[in-house]
């Protein structure tokens, strides 16, 4: 297919304008060692399957020009608009705790950000759009299970109110991936308000480059906290931000599987879907990564890894912070040593409300947490049991209800002194606990069938996910937990 309007190169690839879209790349304005220049690699039959209309328009795009074939092009990476400025982000990282000084998109194109509706800069981004110099003896692409996962879960976690990464579209491109077998390829197109990373400061710190210190940290303030003073106020910002957003995920039993630092967003966004996973049956020591061999990310264990994560963001900006070390070592350590209190309170505030109290008291830490360990022991639903409290069915959740009981005798003291009733928390706890998460087997069913070419379960499964909070009849299998033999307990990563 013959691109229209002007023609221009990046590695011989023709641009077009036939898809309009109003670019302003402020990264690629960067020096060069920020990133590698260059254009995805071709595919052989792009095919659509799906295009997220709704982000579409927020980001000013026209979806059914992201339909049509010179869209779909685009979105394979076959085609590169006009005003692209596409490349690879160079970044480093801690990957389970082992030191990588150079890592970087080694399967992703930057193509160039856009102004949203809100004026909000967004990235876009093609993932599985072939090799960079990033990627490592990779083959820079990815099959249709990670594209549909991430697609599912990122959109999922939008609709739960969590700061996450987007999925604007999803296309096959008629190759094939080799991994332990042969699978049928996909590109993802993925919307960040940056992918600016800890790994990011990693890279340059590693190399003892502190004027790209300085432009990277004056980038990522101007992007995502305007109000922050210098380096320290960044630090400042991307704690808390850390912070609320972990409390986030435990709050909804989410467990992303890889808390590497390259996959840690300075800006508070989830990012980088891979073997990640909502649990079912409840325990703090949950893991489903099948790489994560030591437990490293556990459910319970993700809140000290966000502190680890900005501690290492902490040492990438001590330059930055006071030129006197010592001095700037005790700043920033009481930065990240702050965590705690962030995150003790967005913790609190979470699960407060999922019990339906507004007004918090001493105690109710120890309620929420009594409440946890019966449902660790019983191995009760996370979900179910949560949503249960606002539906009145949490005690047939409980394998041994008397179980139930006497927690909820506590609970509803604790409602009596609140003033409130148990009906009149339920509106509460409706509004914050879903009845419909990504379930494991779910997702798993909807890779199977896009395996071998049917997306009516992926397309069910995103539709019904767009409205966690419903209890729609025609919905309640999606509610239902996982039979024994359907239960899913590993994960894995795409590459």
């Amino acid at each position: 297919m013959e691109a229209a309007g002007d023609k221009d190169y990046v590695s011989g690839e023709s641009r077009s304008d036939m898809l309009h879209i109003d670019f302003d790349n402020s990264y690629s304005r960067l020096p060069d060692r920020f990133f590698a220049r260059l254009a995805p690699t071709p595919v052989a039959a792009p095919g659509l399957i799906a295009v997220n209309d709704a982000l579409a328009r927020e980001l000013g795009l026209d979806p059914a020009a992201l339909r049509s074939p010179d869209g779909i092009a685009m979105l394979a990476g076959n085609r590169v608009p006009l005003g692209a400025a596409p490349l690879a982000q160079a970044y480093a990282g801690h990957q389970f705790g082992g030191w990588s000084p150079q890592l970087g998109d080694g399967r992703a194109i930057l193509l160039g950000e856009v102004i949203d509706a809100y004026g909000q800069r967004r990235d876009i981004q093609l993932k599985g759009s072939g090799p960079t110099p990033f990627s490592r003896r990779g083959d820079g692409r990815a099959w249709v299970g990670p594209v549909i996962r991430e697609y599912l879960v990122s959109e999922a976690m939008h609709a739960l109110g969590v700061p996450t990464t987007r999925a604007l579209a999803a296309v096959t491109t008629g190759e094939d991936v080799y991994r332990e077998t042969t699978l049928p390829g996909a590109v993802l197109a993925r919307v960040a308000s940056s992918h600016i990373r800890v790994g990011t400061f990693q890279f340059f710190a590693a190399r003892g480059d502190v004027e790209a210190l300085r432009l990277l940290t004056d980038h990522a303030i101007a992007r995502h906290y305007p109000q922050a003073n210098g380096a320290l106020g960044l630090l400042e910002a991307a704690v808390a931000a850390q912070a609320r957003l972990v409390a986030h995920w435990m709050s909804l039993g989410f467990i992303h599987g890889v808390m590497n630092t390259d996959n840690s967003h300075v800006g508070g966004e989830t990012i980088d879907y891979g073997p990640c996973a909502f649990m079912d049956d409840y325990h703090p020591d949950r893991v489903f990564s099948s790489i994560d061999q030591g437990g490293r990310y556990a459910y319970g264990n993700q809140a000290q890894i966000a502190v680890w994560n900005m501690a290492q963001l902490a040492t990438c900006l001590l330059p930055l912070i006071d030129p006197n070390q010592e001095a700037a070592v005790e700043a920033a350590t009481a930065v990240v040593h702050g965590f705690a209190d962030h995150y003790e309170a967005a913790w609190q505030a979470r699960f407060r409300a999922k019990i339906g109290l507004l007004s918090p008291e001493d105690g109710d830490a120890a309620l929420v947490e009594m409440l946890l360990g019966r449902m660790s022991v019983l191995r009760a639903d996370f979900t179910r049991v949560f949503r249960g409290l606002a539906d009145g069915t949490a005690r047939q959740e409980f394998s041994e209800p008397d179980a139930y009981d006497s927690w909820a005798a506590d609970w509803h003291a604790r409602l009596a002194r609140e003033g409130r009733t148990q009906p009149d928390a339920q509106t509460v706890m409706a509004q914050v606990n879903p009845a419909v998460i990504p379930r494991n087997h779910r997702v798993e069913a909807a890779i199977q069938a896009a395996v071998t070419g049917d997306f009516a379960p992926f397309h069910r499964l995103n539709d019904v996910l767009a409205r966690p909070f419903d209890t729609r009849p025609e919905d309640a299998d999606y509610r239902a937990a996982p039979a024994p033999h359907e239960a899913v307990r590993k994960t894995f990563c795409g590459t």
